[in-house]
């Protein structure tokens, strides 16, 4: 959350609101194909107290996906729920890499706020400075010649 109180009574598109024949008729499915996907795990909506389904407008929008993949496409409702799986899994990933692309930003940031504070802390006035000047000298290096031995 972005740390602001949300309003209790906010719809949002996860917000369980539809009873079962509402969903049906929003997502063109009858009503015992909703309890049959529920039953599958295609579709999971949330549960009253008294046990009742209640959908969201995600769940009627997955209801029209799961019938587009079977009607449209010919998929089976294993291959469905297979589908659902890996999408959803792909969506926690992809969530997953953005926190840690996040953190990696934040501490690269602190490095570098980090590294400032060391460079400044330097006491410049031990490190003498002086200034090398380039000349065309060339310096020869001759040995000294050995001495006999004694």
């Amino acid at each position: 959350m972005d740390g602001r109180r949300r309003n209790p009574y906010q719809l949002t598109d996860e917000t369980p609101v539809y009873v079962i024949s509402i969903a049906a008729q929003l997502s063109g499915l009858h009503p015992q194909t909703l309890r049959q996907y529920d039953r599958l795990g295609l579709v999971s909506p949330d549960r009253t107290a008294g046990r009742g389904r209640r959908y969201s407008a995600r769940d009627i929008e997955l209801l029209r996906t799961v019938q587009q993949l079977s009607q449209d496409e010919g998929i089976n409702l294993a291959g469905i729920k297979r589908i659902i799986e890996l999408e959803n899994q792909v969506a926690a990933l992809q969530q997953r890499v953005a926190e840690l692309s996040a953190a990696v930003d934040g501490a690269a940031v602190a490095m570098q706020q980090r590294e400032a504070q060391v460079h400044a802390s330097y006491r410049r006035d031990l490190v003498p400075y002086q200034d090398v000047q380039q000349t065309g000298a060339l310096v020869v290096w001759r040995p000294k010649p050995k001495r006999p031995m004694d």
